[in-house]
């Protein structure tokens, strides 16, 4: 399902701003023009991904520094472990996210 989530301007680069979709948490990031957007909660130990730090298209969760691909919600420090992973789309300056097929 398709939810409305936020101005488009309230997402800046570097920085990962919460939204939620169907009562989930999801961290959106803007890389230049491009917008990511996965699963917030990290799955050791339920840190914010919103709140970690953005190297390139990884985001390093800010309590253990797991690290997540955000094109595709894969953990980078422990195989098999991810995210959930989000489509976001933009419409007349808002964005809208969608989950995305696993």
């Amino acid at each position: 399902m398709r939810v409305k989530a936020m101005p488009v301007a309230a997402v800046t680069s570097g920085k990962g701003v919460l939204a939620s979709v169907d009562g989930r948490d999801v961290a959106v990031f803007r890389r230049g023009e491009e917008l990511l957007a996965i699963g917030n909660d990290c799955p050791h130990q339920g840190g914010s991904l919103c709140d970690g730090w953005v190297e390139g298209d990884i985001v390093v969760c800010p309590l253990h520094g797991w690290e997540f691909d955000m094109r595709t919600g894969a953990c980078m420090t422990v195989p098999g472990e991810s995210v959930p992973r989000y489509i976001a789309t933009v419409e007349d300056r808002t964005v809208y996210l969608e989950e995305a097929e696993r």
